[in-house]
Parts: C-alpha cells; structure tokens; sequence
C-alpha cells in the first residue's frame, strides 16, 4: 500500500534528497512536494523551525508531513550561522552571498580552529484528521567537519562546497549523491525519525 507524505519545502533540491533517502528506509512511501504557505520561521532552534514548517504544511494538506531546518554551526562563531544559515548573506538569500560572507568572517581564523558541523532537526506532524493524538516529533542529525578556505566541488548546495566532512580529503560538494546520503547530517535525522514514520503514517 502506497503511503503519502508530504514535505514542507519549496526546494526541489531537498525533495529529490529526500526521496532518496526515505525510499530504501519506508518502503511504500510517495513523497510529494509542496506549494502552500511558508510559516515565518520565528523559531529560536533547529527543532522549533522544523515543527512550524510541518504543522504549516499537515494543517494544509491534511496530509502527513515532514521538514526539515539545517544549517551549519561554525564553532569559533558560537555555533553561527546556525538557524540563520539560509539568510547568512543578507535579504538575497542566495547560496553564493551566505558562503562569501562565512569565508570572510573566517579570514583569520587557523585551520585547526575551522570545526562546524552540519546539523539538521527532521520533524514528523500527523494530523488530528489522521491520527486523533495530532502526533508531533523530532530528531536531530550532526554531520562533523571543518570549514574550508575555498569553495570545492560542483555537487550539492548551500555550504556543500566549503564543508569539509570529518575523515574526509573532499568537500561534501565533491561527493557523490550516494556517498553524500549515506554520511550527511538529514540522513542521520531522518533516519532517526524513519520508524515513527513507517508506524504512524
């Protein structure tokens, strides 16, 4: 039996990700996108954000859904960007702009003293239509690393190609998609949130 989730992104990136990680994990499941209203994200943490998005997304649909809020957290930043990784680089909000300013900020900085980590809140919201209870939960995943000088790579995206993952010579945006699904930071969360899925959905 064919079960449908919804994902609370506009980021078809994020949507072909996903689907490939859920797939082998939740056999069945059909992953559809998702064109309603973005909820402010008014969160003070990766796990708020990542519940607003999904109850915005289940109240309306009427589906089942999941999202995601991830970032980087640069240790000598005090864990910054953090929640603001998407809008680092100013109202643009694009890709290039947030890295740029995140190499700037590190100019100085040695590369011993370069830790981040990617991390990413993966949260699941039943509707009260679905499921009486209304269930609501949230993992989180950490993908350790170090931020580069430069930008490597042409796969992936946002700070793919500065991030450098822990026992790796490679940036993440020089893996492949598969080396990338199986160490990334919303692998291990939804991998965490996997079994609430299959038993709620």
């Amino acid at each position: 039996m064919t079960r449908t989730l919804v994902l609370a992104s506009h980021n078809s990136h994020k949507l072909e990700e996903l689907r490939r990680i859920l797939g082998p994990l939740i056999p069945g499941i059909e992953l559809v996108g998702y064109d309603g209203p973005e909820p402010v994200e008014s969160g003070l943490s990766f796990e708020e954000n990542a519940l607003l998005k999904a109850r915005a997304a289940a109240a309306h649909t009427g589906l089942p859904a999941i999202a995601d809020d991830s970032g980087i957290a640069v240790d000598v930043l005090g864990g910054s960007p953090g929640i603001f990784s998407a809008r680092w680089g100013g109202p643009e909000r694009s890709d290039r702009a947030n890295v740029d300013l995140l190499l700037w900020q590190l100019t100085d900085i040695a590369d011993d003293h370069r830790g981040a980590g990617f991390v990413c809140a993966a949260a699941l919201v039943v509707p009260p239509e679905r499921d009486e209870r209304g269930q609501e939960l949230c993992e989180l995943g950490v993908w350790q690393g170090s931020v580069l000088r430069e930008p490597v790579g042409a796969h992936g995206f946002g700070y793919d190609p500065v991030f450098r993952p822990e026992g790796e010579q490679r940036s993440a945006a020089e893996l492949t998609a598969a080396e990338k699904d199986r160490l990334s930071h919303r692998t291990r969360a939804f991998s965490a949130l996997a079994p609430a899925i299959r038993d709620l959905v």
